[in-house]
């Protein structure tokens, strides 16, 4: 799971959330609750306590926020028992088969942005109509957000946890190397407005890059950053692919194929050991920057960094990434589970879960709170997070999903932009390697 981070927060405290979110995001082994698993309760445990078993992947950060305490806390006769499977690859065909099964749910699923489109429009019935609960209320949620959960019969299946604005993340003291402006309002003007601009200051970097150091990390993270500021990307609005003629895909396969011919980009796989090292060893100036990346580069550029990092916005609003909340109708414990997952994406608990882990709300109401409108971190030259993210999120595009959505998306980076970056294939080669490769995924 890729979420993957106030003047209300203290330094210590900051950086210690930034830090375990960047560690759990890669890591995500841990078992954020009890020494249960999904579908574990027979209802109620040997204290007499009803057991809500929750089914996640990577981690969500509900307990490392203190909010399963809290909840419990609230409500002594309940029992949270969290069951983490990682990665998200692995999590969601044992949802699909559990679903299939009607047996092994756990009361309260969560569900990755790259599924929810096929859960919404092939598995609604198996789900509860979240929108009908006590206390929830659309308009507190971004529009875009609500509307990826919800069927074509008005039925809404999930309650969104986070989402991954996008902002650019850039390394300060190379960019004043470079003799570019540092300024993060005057470094968001150089590109506002247009992905292109992004790559044109790249090149005037390029001419005094600091000690080997490309511009950015990845040409995949660069297409993805790009084709996520646009509504239709590979389904049209009928639910048809149109990932071999989409203008947004075909639009940043270019930008990005063209960042690596230009030598922009270190040519690194992102999230993998190599880019990691490359963040502790400072080889790149900037890398497209949705609201959980925090967490990996200060996760592994690591202290001597402190204070180069800066935010700036991106060259156009965008989304990448963020997840929901559902509950299975053959939950043991529906009602108790609707319950906590109403309270669990709260806009209260979701500004708390920023403040503490860093995931940015799919709540709009939290954008008020102080938690996350004065949100800043000292890592990153104290930039302020909660205004960049909380812009960026609102403007965002309510984009098309499709059933592959995350197959699609995948197989453009990790097999078509990998043969240009890595094996030196050409941009063309590496558009019919991935289409090919989507083909045979989608049965074309």
């Amino acid at each position: 799971m890729r979420r993957d981070t106030g003047s209300h927060r203290s330094t210590a405290v900051v950086l210690a959330a930034v830090a375990a979110l960047g560690a759990g995001l890669l890591s995500g082994c841990a078992d954020d609750g009890d020494d249960g698993s999904a579908g574990s309760s027979g209802g109620g445990d040997s204290k007499g306590k009803t057991v809500v078993t929750v089914g996640t992947y990577g981690v969500m950060g509900f307990k490392q926020a203190g909010l399963y305490d809290e909840y419990t806390k609230l409500h002594p006769d309940i029992k949270i028992e969290e069951n983490v499977i990682d990665p998200a690859s692995n999590y969601y065909p044992q949802l699909l088969t559990h679903l299939g099964s009607g047996s092994g749910l756990a009361d309260i699923q969560a569900v990755e942005v790259g599924n929810i489109n096929e859960v919404t429009t092939t598995q609604a019935d198996k789900f509860v109509d979240l929108s009908k609960a006590d206390g929830v209320k659309k308009e507190n949620f971004l529009d875009w957000k609500w509307s990826q959960a919800t069927a074509k019969d008005g039925k809404t299946i999930g309650l969104g946890t986070d989402v991954g604005p996008m902002a650019i993340c850039y390394r300060k003291d190379l960019f004043q190397q470079a003799g570019l402006p540092a300024d993060r309002d005057a470094v968001s003007e150089l590109w506002a407005g247009d992905w292109q601009k992004y790559l044109d200051a790249g090149k005037d970097y390029a001419k005094k890059a600091p000690g080997g150091a490309a511009f950015l990390d990845s040409a995949g993270g660069l297409f993805n950053a790009a084709v996520s500021g646009s509504s239709e990307v590979y389904y049209d609005k009928s639910g048809k692919p149109i990932y071999k003629d989409s203008p947004a895909v075909k639009k940043a396969w270019k930008l990005a194929t063209d960042a690596s011919a230009a030598k922009l980009s270190a040519g690194l796989q992102e999230f993998t050991k190599p880019w990691q090292q490359a963040l502790a060893n400072g080889k790149f100036a900037t890398a497209s920057c949705p609201a959980w990346m925090l967490g990996q580069i200060k996760e592994y550029a690591g202290d001597k960094y402190t204070g180069k990092w800066d935010v700036a916005a991106a060259p156009k609003p965008a989304n990448w990434g963020g997840s929901f909340l559902s509950v299975p109708q053959a939950a043991k414990n529906k009602d108790e589970a609707v319950k906590l997952a109403t309270w669990l994406t709260a806009p209260e608990q979701q500004a708390k879960l920023f403040e503490k882990q860093a995931s940015f709300p799919s709540a709009q109401a939290a954008y008020d709170l102080p938690q996350v409108a004065d949100a800043k971190l000292p890592y990153f030259n104290n930039a302020p997070i909660g205004k960049i993210f909380s812009q960026a999120a609102k403007d965002s595009p309510t984009q098309v999903l499709g059933p592959k959505d995350a197959v699609i998306k995948q197989n453009f980076t990790d097999v078509g932009l990998l043969q240009v970056e890595q094996q030196g294939k050409s941009a063309g080669e590496g558009w019919k390697a991935a289409i090919k490769t989507n083909d045979n995924a989608l049965d074309q």
